[in-house]
């Protein structure tokens, strides 16, 4: 399969690699900016320079290719989608944007090209983990997904180091969250619903922060209670960015807002991605929670090192991808992520880069309500 890879940041960079060593892969990288082409160039990937924003320079220069992987930040997600819609190519991408996943959505309106958007983390696998839960019951009546990139050896006030992209992080803490409560599908406030757990002796805090549901209110809808979203932090780091967004009102500055954090808080690859997911309802007559959780560490990658966020978001969009290519998912129209299998997911070759510690995926029986 011929891919085009939009994008040749941290995150392309290892898409990139990750396809190339499998050999079933041909892969060139698309970007405007050299420099970042320049360090693929090096590792024998093809490169070209195209400028992403240019919608009819980047349909040109996607003929003859079979797949688009868009690696690019939310805000491109649109041009970008309609480009490969114009040129015939499938598309997958790894935006959490509402807005642009219900465009990608109409884009994807009457296609013989499948259109994937959200093929990440989260929204992606942690969807997909959900989803797979939610059905070995007979009634949901509860789904919590929580996530987190946190730095292994936080130092600094916000116990936080920028691991991702800046503008998919601020987007994230500023735009409304979809949740379900008492059945009903309804936005709530980023930053809101401040809970604490303990996992493996460490203390935690979850806040509602956007996109990371991806398609699964309406998926669910009328078939649970309660469904929501929560970004996992250390303690302290949710009243320190509520006061910069809100108190100094930073989130109607979201230039300075990057700005800002681009200056004082440090990029790390020594990370954690923690995954938490608990669904809570009845299975033959009993009330039972399956829960699922992963904690996964930066390490060495095809022989390149991988923060913990690189090794979950390449990894995740990558074993997509290939499930597609093997015919797993379908292969035209609108693709959700819980139309993913997860065992297919986690026994494709991408996948198992998820087969982290603390690994968990147990039934616990509760007293009947």
């Amino acid at each position: 399969m011929k891919v085009a890879l939009i994008g040749a940041g941290l995150i392309g960079q290892s898409i990139a690699h990750l396809l190339r060593e499998t050999g079933d892969f041909e892969v060139v990288a698309f970007d405007r900016d050299t420099a970042a082409l320049a360090l693929l160039d090096e590792q024998g990937i093809e490169t070209r320079r195209v400028d992403s924003a240019d919608t009819a320079a980047l349909r040109q220069a996607l003929q003859g290719f079979d797949a688009l992987v868009n690696a690019l930040p939310y805000y491109l997600a649109i041009n970008v989608a309609s480009a490969a819609k114009a040129a015939r190519v499938h598309y997958f991408d790894l935006t959490e944007d509402v807005r642009a996943t219900h465009a990608i959505r109409a884009i994807a309106d009457d296609s013989q090209q499948a259109f994937m958007p959200q093929c990440g983390l989260a929204p992606g696998f942690i969807g997909i983990v959900a989803h797979d839960l939610a059905k070995r019951l007979d009634d949901v009546r509860e789904v919590k997904m929580r996530v987190g990139a946190l730095p292994e050896f936080p130092t600094n006030a916000l116990k936080y180091n920028l691991t991702w992209s800046i503008d998919g992080l601020i987007n994230e803490y500023c735009q409304p969250c979809e949740a379900i409560r008492d059945g009903r599908t309804q936005w709530v406030q980023p930053l809101e619903g401040v809970e604490h757990f303990s996992l493996d002796g460490t203390e935690y805090e979850a806040f509602n922060t956007s996109g990371g549901l991806g398609t699964l209110c309406e998926t669910l809808a009328g078939k649970v209670e309660t469904l929501d979203y929560k970004s996992v932090r250390y303690p302290g780091h949710r009243d320190l960015m509520k006061f910069l967004l809100d108190d100094l009102r930073m989130s109607t500055d979201r230039d300075g807002l990057k700005a800002m954090l681009k200056r004082a808080v440090p990029s790390t690859a020594q990370d954690v991605v923690l995954i938490f997911v608990t669904v809570t309802g009845m299975r033959r007559g009993q009330l039972v929670q399956d829960v699922f959780t992963r904690k996964i560490f930066a390490k060495d990658v095809c022989g390149v090192p991988m923060s913990a966020i690189q090794i979950t978001t390449a990894g995740a969009i990558c074993a997509e991808l290939d499930l597609f290519r093997e015919g797993v998912l379908p292969q035209s129209g609108f693709i959700r992520q819980e139309q993913v299998p997860l065992d297919a997911f986690l026994s494709n070759r991408f996948g198992r880069l998820y087969e982290g510690e603390s690994v968990v995926q147990a039934t616990r029986r509760l007293a009947a309500a």
